[in-house]
């Protein structure tokens, strides 16, 4: 917790970013580099990893839930699958690993499923088996995929109804109501076309009973993405990467904030730090201790990042867009081990050793 506040990370990756695990050539090699660079350019000096090599490896849940939950604030967190297989051989977040953070730590974490779309009916099998094993709450999207070495960059959009409205349809009857997508940010040195937020719309439209969640809300395409959270009930965005922008890059973070505020209030916006792609503690410590919007941008939000507007973005719009009973968990983690290290001192930085929680 932090000032006595319950906070939900919206998404977390356990990577595998190990060159070993690369299978579309430069592509994998250049999505890496930027979560690298990402890692290396937002971090504050005393929660950077200081070798590229050091960072580029394969993490572990234990690793994962050690930064979480002993050395930041967070209280519960949202991991993913990552359905990139095209790009590298486990996915880059495995369906097993996800599995065994589930198996592990069930009070602490839930579970996004994730699929690839284009593989048709193969995808919409696999959502099968995932729903039944995972129990997810929500199901994790990625605009496009890489098919082998050479660059065909083959995209897909969220209102195609021969691609995305079965998968949907299947979500809705397996009881899945949170669908989660990849926009704004490129993944590597790719076109930007499958990134952007305006297909949206029309799934929202046509999947009322259904929430979207726009992930790396922000980052780009600002006024697009904030129209889509005002005009449709069911849209919502998540600030994995922009909110580590606080850390090095506060103005950009605040320009961000300000224009989804602009747009739709705070209650559709909800915080994720993308763990393990930078460490959570520094931003969610700025963000709830130090940071308020600048006159010029208040002026533009139409209000101040309040306690309780930041209250809400750190855990209480999660709460409510996922169905999180937050004091039946709270209860549950109260004397948990990892409550327990937590409460022993602040943890250094990446300080997992084996025989911790």
């Amino acid at each position: 917790m932090i000032g006595g506040n319950f906070v939900i990370d919206a998404v977390t990756h356990a990577y595998n970013l190990h060159p070993s695990n690369y299978r579309a050539g430069k592509y994998a090699a250049s999505l890496a580099q930027l979560i690298w660079g990402l890692h290396s350019g937002l971090s504050g000096d005393s929660h950077r990893v200081p070798e590229e090599r050091l960072f580029l490896k394969n993490w572990s849940v234990r690793e994962l839930a050690h930064i979480l939950f002993v050395e930041s604030g967070i209280d519960l967190a949202v991991h993913h699958v990552l359905p990139l297989q095209t790009l590298y051989t486990d996915g880059l977040c495995s369906y097993e690993k996800t599995l065994e953070i589930k198996r592990r730590y069930p009070d602490r974490f839930l579970v996004y499923a994730g699929v690839d779309p284009l593989r048709g009916t193969a995808a919409l099998e696999d959502l099968e088996k995932q729903a039944e094993e995972l129990k997810p709450s929500g199901l994790k999207l990625y605009p496009a995929a890489w098919l082998g070495d050479s660059f065909r960059h083959t995209g897909w959009r969220m209102d195609d109804p021969s691609i995305a409205f079965p998968l949907f349809e299947r979500a809705q009857k397996l009881g899945i109501k949170n669908i989660a997508v990849h926009k704004g940010l490129p993944m590597g040195a790719v076109p930007i076309e499958p990134y952007k937020v305006d297909d949206i719309g029309g799934a929202a439209d046509a999947f009322p009973d259904l929430n979207f969640e726009i992930v790396h809300g922000g980052m780009a395409f600002l006024d697009e993405t904030g129209m889509q959270l005002s005009l449709f009930p069911n849209v919502y965005v998540n600030l994995e990467v922009t909110g580590a922008l606080i850390v090095k890059r506060e103005r950009w973070f605040a320009e961000s904030l300000a224009a989804l505020l602009k747009w739709a209030g705070p209650a559709k916006i909800m915080w994720g730090s993308g763990t393990v792609f930078c460490h959570p503690e520094p931003a969610l410590q700025k963000f709830w201790n130090d940071f308020q919007l600048p006159d010029d941008l208040v002026s533009v939000a139409g209000m101040q990042v309040t306690p309780e507007v930041k209250r809400m973005i750190l855990g209480e719009n999660y709460a409510r867009y996922a169905g999180v009973d937050v004091e039946a968990v709270k209860a549950r983690i109260a004397n948990d081990a990892f409550s327990k290290a937590r409460a022993r001192g602040d943890a250094t930085p990446y300080s997992f050793q084996e025989g911790q929680p």
